[in-house]
């Protein structure tokens, strides 16, 4: 019955329309507006795709046009200080604060309930240090192994794998230019380097993942003479070999056709405009014993630089497998970036993103604990990457044993990101993850540039002051008995605690006994 309304509405209102044309051509006007309507309309009751829409013609369509809204509304007027998603709004001020250099400051006091189950914190200490002791390689470390021939000075702060690709060439740009501002260094992310990251100017760290991108023969194989190409480049300073990244573990990247521009394909050696899918799995090894000669191939090449691998936390008898085939072969990545279930910048499968891979705190500890084990940690460096925003979590990724940190939304909110959740649609308002040239274009390099650097310098200052309110002078010096973690309303325990650390004594009586 409906229906049949609607269709006699369809019939008779361009009757009704013809009728007042006839009458008063001043009336005809008003076709402007009723004839579009009309026409959506009618188009709304043949079409099969939508129900709502075809049994409520045009006015259906407002679900639709309240869909698209929610979100902005949700944000703007619904969410409070303390719970939106991913990254609150708390946090989103203070990264936005320190980029531009505005006030820092809360009043009031703080909006966190301190007695809910597992608010963290770091205790003080009566006899704090003097933070201009604090020398600046103090907030820095040496990466690079006994195998390292050129070993590089890293922050404790830097910008992590995001690819020109999923992000615009000006964003890229400005990343790379706040680094050399800041003096860190930029992880390119698995899509290679472009232009855009040697224009910058800052230190890179040249991540490859299972495409071999920049690396890459024309069947998808790795390829030395590329690599060693763009290897011995001076400009980049670290090599990483990704299995894994915390967003989709074991499931490859995913770079959508309508981002795979000519440009890019050109970088990344594939077709143009098509989706590109890297595999989960590396060709180049199948297992760990391979793995790491395909690690001392890839120093060698690169004449001596830090190769590193970066994973989001898997199956414990698969680290342990990996630790036992280091200690057999003598030989080791000189960093392990571990990845947390809790990060990602770009597009993933929900149940990937949701319900596979260990969070960064259980799997760095994990991590941390079984290099101590095998007797592994002191050549090999360990970087926190997952919801790293503020000089708290580095100096609660340091206690737990990291030695760096990498950020992507941090640097991305700094470089102006909105959190409009759009990085996988090419519509990113903010010309960051997009590459639609007019909305790239909106974002100013020099600008952006500035607000890393000044992002970076005043958490890094952050760090420096929280460790000297805990009474040291170096990172180092923080263990998991410095942060607190309340586990129940009437129960506080530190993360030494909750996460036992390796107990050394130990250590060669396991060992022994395994090998």
């Amino acid at each position: 019955m409906r229906n049949e309304f609607w269709l006699f509405l369809a019939i008779t209102v361009p009757g009704v329309f013809a009728l007042i044309f006839f009458v008063d051509v001043r009336y005809a006007y008003s076709l402007l507006f009723f004839l579009p309507t009309w026409l959506v309309g009618l188009y709304d009751i043949f079409q099969v795709r939508h129900t709502l829409k075809s049994n409520y013609p045009l006015l259906g369509r407002l679900r639709y046009v309240m869909e698209e809204l929610r979100p902005k509304i949700y944000q703007y007027f619904v969410e409070s200080d303390t719970d939106g998603t991913p990254i609150s709004r708390i946090l989103r001020s203070v990264v936005y604060q320190r980029a531009k250099r505005a006030i820092q400051t809360k009043p009031f006091g703080t909006q966190l309930n301190v007695y809910e189950e597992g608010h963290e914190w770091i205790n003080h200490s009566i006899y704090p240090a003097n933070e201009h002791n604090i020398e600046e390689e103090n907030l820095r470390v040496v990466v690079g192994s006994n195998h390292c021939d050129k070993p590089y000075s890293l922050s404790l702060l830097n910008i992590s794998a995001m690819s020109y690709g999923a992000l615009s060439h000006t964003a890229v740009e400005a990343l790379n230019a706040g680094a050399r501002l800041g003096r860190f260094a930029h992880n390119t992310g698995e899509g290679g380097i472009s232009d855009f990251h040697k224009r910058g100017g800052g230190d890179i760290i040249w991540q490859i993942g299972t495409g071999y991108f920049g690396a890459r023969n024309a069947d998808g194989t790795f390829s030395e003479e590329k690599f060693q190409k763009n290897a011995l480049l001076d400009q980049v300073k670290m090599i990483e070999l990704k299995l894994s990244q915390g967003a989709k573990p074991g499931h490859g990247g995913i770079l959508p056709a309508k981002k795979n521009t000519q440009e890019i394909a050109a970088i990344r050696g594939v077709e143009p405009f098509t989706t590109v899918a890297s595999p989960p799995f590396h060709s180049a090894f199948s297992n760990s014993d391979e793995m790491i000669l395909f690690i001392a191939k890839l120093r060698k090449l690169s004449g001596g630089k830090p190769i590193g691998i970066k994973l989001c936390y898997g199956k414990d008898e698969e680290f342990r497998d990996l630790c036992q085939a280091m200690r057999r072969l003598g030989d080791y990545p000189d960093y392990i970036a571990i990845d947390g279930a809790e990060g990602g910048t770009g597009a993933a499968p929900l149940e990937f993103s949701d319900s596979i891979g260990t969070p960064l705190v259980e799997g760095l500890v994990r991590a941390k604990n079984l290099l101590d084990e095998y007797g592994l940690k002191h050549q090999i460096k360990l970087i926190a990457s997952g919801k790293i925003i503020t000089g708290f979590h580095i100096v609660r990724a340091l206690s737990l044993g990291a030695d760096a940190c990498y950020s992507a939304r941090g640097m991305m909110l700094a470089l102006g990101c909105i959190q409009a959740l759009l990085c996988n649609t090419n519509k990113c308002p903010a010309g960051i993850a997009t590459q639609d040239p007019t909305l790239a274009k909106g974002l100013n390099v020099k600008n952006k540039a500035e607000r890393i650097a000044n992002f970076h310098g005043e958490t890094i200052q952050a760090v420096k002051e929280i460790i000297a309110a805990a009474g040291y002078e170096k990172a180092e010096f923080l263990t998991r008995r410095d942060i607190f973690r309340r586990v129940g309303p009437t129960k506080v325990a530190s993360l030494e605690e909750i996460y036992p650390s390796f107990q050394f004594e130990k250590r060669e009586e396991k060992i022994g006994h395994e090998l």
